[in-house]
């Protein structure tokens, strides 16, 4: 499974963040171990408390668990990969928290550790967790005979579609997927050798290819937006130059923001608008369903976890009644009957605790199989989306490139009408 991890403080800006149920379908917090708190807010407060007696500020190591989409991992396969990453990273006893999420059919798991050693005051150094994150990962991997991603299999060899938090957050806010922007440029820089076709082929594609004031290329979509034209492609800064060249001849991101705006007539835009409000109403119909499905899981959760914790009292309450009181329970203690009733006790505790485990979990993965059939249907409209984006795209890129090529016409037929009008006065 995917390991991904940070050092980070802020405990109850990332406690909130893991609880949200607007962004997951379905949040459960599965451990705290080590808290005297038993929710995550008190637990991450717990956690800075202890580390104002240090000068650690990052007295937190979050770490999250993504397996490949189509696996069913269960709940002790999370833990044991979790005891596991312990273990190599030095966090052995520490306090932490486990957090299940499940989001468009997915499950992932997130792990949150205390830092601070209360008994020596002093936070647990974590040199080099990347590398050992990822021989983990690869580990888990070889281990459960997953298809290895070849960003794990060698680091060379990353797909150049993986995107960043940043760059998931300004593709959302263009309501647009970010592997779609990076395919697309990557599209046209395959098309491309040099600096003039590039530009051609972005624009075909409705972007532009600009200066950026930091960067020395960057691209910007017909809204607007920017994009770092190196980071779309997977390169470094050189290897986009080496192409491209140094960019003195581009224009700089204001005057080419200013030229879209010039050429987006309230034709075009309206065009872009319908295109938008099409998908809109497609994809509001899928996630009302998405809504209803999501609730009615919700309900079946709770209600499942209302009757457990009933049977688990009265189970409970039967087997206090078995370990008599008074003379009775001295008698019980010196002729060693106690023991065998808590003995008994115990492993029917432990019974009960392995069948509700199971029940809880049948329901989920029940639930799993429904949401998928969705998440299908989702899949459908989103690459019906990509495929008219593009298009939509070609249009305002072809609709752009006509009018560029009208103003130029213009200007060259200024320029000979001014040139006749110089050799009529001679």
């Amino acid at each position: 499974m995917i390991l991904k991890a940070s050092q980070r403080g802020g405990g109850q800006d990332l406690a909130a963040h893991l609880m949200r149920t607007d962004d997951n379908e379905h949040v459960r917090l599965h451990e705290l171990r080590g808290f005297l708190s038993e929710d995550l807010r008190g637990a991450f407060k717990e956690a800075e408390a202890i580390s104002r007696g240090t000068r650690c500020r990052q007295y937190l190591f979050s770490l999250s668990l993504s397996p490949p989409e189509q696996e069913r991992v269960s709940p002790e396969a999370f833990e044991a990969a979790i005891d596991r990453i312990e273990d190599r990273l030095g966090l052995e006893g520490q306090p932490r928290a486990i957090v299940f999420h499940e989001k468009e059919g997915r499950q992932h798991a997130h792990c949150v550790w205390s830092r601070i050693d209360a008994g020596t005051m002093t936070a647990c150094q974590l040199s080099f967790f990347k590398k050992k994150l990822m021989a983990v990962s690869r580990d888990l991997y070889l281990e459960h005979g997953w298809t290895m991603p070849k960003g794990i299999e060698s680091a060379g060899s990353r797909d150049p579609t993986n995107f960043s938090l940043a760059e998931w957050q300004q593709a959302k806010r263009q309501g647009v997927d970010p592997r779609w922007i990076k395919e697309t440029l990557q599209q046209a820089w395959g098309a491309s050798d040099n600096a003039k076709a590039f530009g051609r082929a972005v624009e075909e594609r409705g972007f532009f290819l600009a200066k950026g004031d930091k960067r020395s290329f960057v691209v910007l979509d017909f809204n607007g937006e920017v994009y770092s034209l190196p980071r779309q492609l997977g390169l470094k800064t050189k290897e986009v130059a080496a192409r491209l060249g140094d960019g003195a001849d581009l224009a700089s991101v204001e005057a080419t923001q200013k030229l879209i705006g010039e050429r987006m007539t309230p034709a075009i835009r309206r065009h872009v608008e319908e295109s938008r409000s099409r998908f809109l109403k497609r994809s509001g119909a899928l996630g009302q369903q998405k809504a209803e499905l999501t609730q009615a899981h919700r309900n079946a959760r709770t209600a499942l976890d209302q009757r457990l914790e009933a049977e688990w009292r009265a189970e409970t309450k039967v087997r206090q009644e078995r370990v008599p009181k008074g003379l009775r329970g001295l008698w019980h203690r010196i002729t060693g009957k106690y023991q065998e009733v808590r003995a008994q006790n115990e492993a029917e505790a432990l019974r009960s605790q392995e069948r509700q485990a199971r029940e809880r979990q049948a329901l989920i993965d029940a639930q799993r199989e429904q949401r998928a059939a969705l998440q299908e249907k989702f899949k459908a409209l989103r690459q019906e989306q990509a495929r008219q984006l593009l298009e939509l795209r070609k249009d305002v890129g072809r609709f752009l490139s006509f009018t560029k090529q009208r103003d130029r016409a213009a200007e060259q037929q200024r320029d000979l009408g001014s040139s006749r009008g110089l050799r009529l006065e001679r």
